[in-house]
């Protein structure tokens, strides 16, 4: 049985999704490039969630906008990509309303992430130069002034009760009930 929170949005503190342990996947596809897998204390990882102060941002319109989280533990680096519409390999895998529809989505979220806002990521975890990065799928601005501390807590309660659980025939019942949030 595949780990419950594998393809979840595990809530991760900067300096914990920075040492998170990777090891080269067995793909079982006909492709030739295999993804690396993240684990965190030997459960298996692929999505994650952070949040913080945006400290860099660098923009490249219609290509991707890179930038940096910082939680206070750590800067964690995000890429959300902005080629949804010039990219042959998406193209031959969506439809062309739904890849306008995420191209849209994508351009408004960039519009929002300046430096100096608190932001909210969420996306696959994975590996470009031999560092951890968050390919972001979503990011929110914060305009609650608690979402940084709530969102430590929630860092905290879920590595306890969720996380730090050895992996079993299920999460303990803290675990469904914080991932259901």
């Amino acid at each position: 049985m595949q780990n419950p929170v594998y393809n979840s949005y595990v809530k991760l503190l900067a300096f914990d999704l920075l040492s998170l342990t990777q090891t080269p996947s067995s793909s079982s596809s006909s492709s030739s490039v295999s993804e690396p897998t993240f684990s965190r204390r030997g459960i298996p990882l692929s999505r994650a969630e952070t949040l913080g102060t945006v400290t860099f941002r660098d923009h490249k319109p219609h290509k991707f906008l890179r930038f940096l989280i910082d939680d206070g533990t750590a800067s964690v680096p995000c890429i959300l990509w902005l080629n949804h519409m010039t990219s042959p390999y998406l193209a031959r895998r969506r439809r062309p309303d739904d890849l306008r529809l995420i191209a849209d989505s994508s351009a408004r979220f960039a519009a929002e992430v300046r430096v100096g806002v608190v932001a909210r990521a969420r996306g696959r975890i994975g590996c470009y130069n031999g560092k951890v990065q968050l390919t972001v799928s979503d990011v929110v601005v914060e305009r609650d002034p608690n979402a940084e501390i709530l969102h430590w807590l929630d860092c905290i309660n879920l590595a306890r009760n969720c996380y730090n659980v050895l992996p079993g025939p299920g999460p303990s019942s803290a675990c469904k009930e914080n991932q259901a949030e």
